[in-house]
């Protein structure tokens, strides 16, 4: 399975990267996915699955916020696309969520280019590359 991300312009091209998915530990606490294209969300789920998380996803930031909120356990990493439906985009959720858990990871993803003065400290972005069926 290949997914191809861009996430950053000033990545180095001449390092080597020979990670495999087993060698990478087990996240401790949940991953939360929030996506609402239907083909990329369900691929993400199967992806990370590899690592042995266990993985929550939803189609809206209202959804993962209240599963966060409902005192579901820790979570020890959020992606979450900006533009999704709802009250609240990804990027407001992230905010909240690194308020709650601040040593967790969070990443935001969009098919648009993000100001970083946007994103709340601490949280990678990743622009995407279009939707999976266009590649």
């Amino acid at each position: 399975m290949r997914v191809c991300l861009s996430v950053c312009k000033s990545i180095r091209k001449d390092i080597e990267v020979n990670a495999q998915w087993k060698d990478i530990r087990a996240p401790t606490g949940d991953v939360v996915i929030v996506e609402d294209d239907p083909v990329l969300r369900p691929l993400m789920v199967e992806m990370l699955s590899e690592v042995r998380a266990r993985i929550v996803a939803f189609e809206t930031a209202d959804g993962a916020l209240n599963h966060l909120t409902e005192g579901s356990g820790y979570c020890s990493l959020l992606i979450a696309d900006h533009g999704v439906p709802g009250n609240l985009s990804g990027t407001q959720l992230a905010a909240l969520f690194r308020a709650k858990w601040p040593k967790s990871a969070v990443i935001v993803t969009s098919g648009y280019e993000l100001a970083p003065a946007t994103l709340p400290e601490g949280v990678v972005y990743l622009q995407n590359l279009g939707q999976v069926g266009s590649w």
